[in-house]
């Protein structure tokens, strides 16, 4: 339909000059003396129209000739671009594909375009740390070091594939760096946390645990085991004199304290150091908060001296924890025990025997049948204290 338009107003343009060209009479005169030339007014037009689009076409051409090396230049640039971005495209690719050859190289392509060179610069670093070319990939990071738009960004990663390299010293010295300049955010605290653990620095753990369990960033049986973890060296550790253990345990927050794992190993450390009545309070607190066999345990370890004040009231303890628990083997172990060290000859007996009918445990089947045994020859009974010996020998061997 456009076409159609033009083509008539062509025509209609060229029956109009027709008609006014053909009763034109008009006549135009060049006078330049001694010459004149003379010419009709037709002619004068048509001559003028045409010397009109000579001069466009040369003052055109000189313009365009002017521009080349512009439009040489930007046309070269826009290629770098799209060879840059094209580059780019395939360093990603191939880098999400596992290519990492290949993603290395096209970052090479990319970096080439300044504007790439930073997000180039991570990717060929993330492409030679897959490949173990540990020495490529910090030389990829130095390109970027001066670039403060991608220090962030170089950080984060310098930490992740340091961790990744097991170099928590030099990741942690990242994180530093990082915090240093204000930045602080969840993903940043939870390679900490890998580093840290790493490093088996299990205060720092226990305080990013806390913190990343605040912001809900980590999954409660992860959170879980790592508390374990932490608590486990710190409370495990020979080092430790009496003195030492307090002050470790001074550190653990009212909540983590009555949990069983926490609760296990600070009972049976603080028996191991002679510290019994501190185990006694601890194991009482967390049984009071949640029943852990392995809490009876370290319970029944930290017996007080027979005939004292503490280890009647342990036994009380006990007996009102059966009334709660009557098939309880380790319950009833631990009392036993206790009666047996108080010399309570008949609820000694009485509970070891319950231990030992209900018992599963081989470790504990071995415990009770000694107990019996032991009890039997306090009171002058040595066959039946050899039988039992001679069953927690066999337990033993099997």
């Amino acid at each position: 339909m456009r076409i159609f338009l033009w083509l008539l107003a062509l025509m209609a343009a060229a029956i109009g000059i027709a008609v006014t060209a053909r009763y034109n009479p008009g006549n135009v005169v060049l006078f330049y003396p001694p010459y004149r030339v003379d010419l009709s007014l037709n002619f004068f037009v048509v001559a003028q129209v045409l010397l009109f689009v000579l001069l466009y076409a040369v003052v055109r051409a000189v313009r365009a000739t002017m521009r080349m090396p512009a439009r040489v230049a930007e046309y070269r640039q826009r290629k770098r671009e799209r060879d840059g971005n094209k580059g780019l495209r395939d360093a990603l690719k191939a880098l999400f594909e596992g290519r990492f050859g290949h993603a290395e190289k096209a970052a090479l392509r990319a970096a080439e375009l300044p504007e790439n060179a930073g997000v180039a610069a991570l990717i060929g670093a993330r492409a030679a740390h897959r490949m173990r070319q540990t020495a490529r990939r910090d030389q990829w990071l130095a390109r970027i070091a001066d670039d403060n738009a991608m220090k962030t960004a170089r950080l984060m990663t310098m930490t992740e594939l340091l961790v990744d390299d097991h170099q928590p010293e030099a990741a942690l010295a990242a994180v530093r760096e990082l915090n240093a300049s204000g930045t602080r955010h969840i993903h940043a605290l939870q390679w900490s946390l890998k580093a840290e653990q790493q490093a088996k620095n299990w205060p720092e753990v226990l305080r990013l645990v806390r913190s990343l369990d605040k912001h809900r960033a980590l999954h409660p049986a992860l959170s879980a085991r790592l508390r374990e973890l932490a608590y486990e060296d710190l409370l495990s550790d020979r080092a430790h004199d009496a003195e030492s253990i307090m002050r470790v345990w001074s550190t653990v927050p009212s909540t983590d304290r009555t949990k069983p794992f926490v609760a296990c190993r600070a009972a049976t450390a603080l028996n191991a150091r002679g510290l019994h009545d501190e185990a006694r309070i601890v194991a009482e607190e967390a049984l009071k908060a949640n029943w852990d066999e392995r809490i009876v345990r370290a319970y029944r370890e930290a017996a007080a001296p027979a005939g004292s004040a503490a280890l009647l009231a342990q036994i009380e303890h006990c007996e009102a924890w059966m009334l709660e628990r009557p098939t309880d083997a380790e319950l009833a172990l631990t009392l036993g025990s206790l009666c047996l060290k108080q010399k309570l000859w008949g609820k000694a007996q009485r509970y070891l025997e319950q231990a030992l009918s209900d018992a599963t445990d081989p470790a504990m089947v071995r415990e009770a049948h000694l107990k019996l045994a032991q009890l039997h020859e306090a009171l002058q009974q040595p066959e039946e204290a050899a039988s039992h010996y001679r069953q927690c020998a066999l337990a033993t061997i099997l």
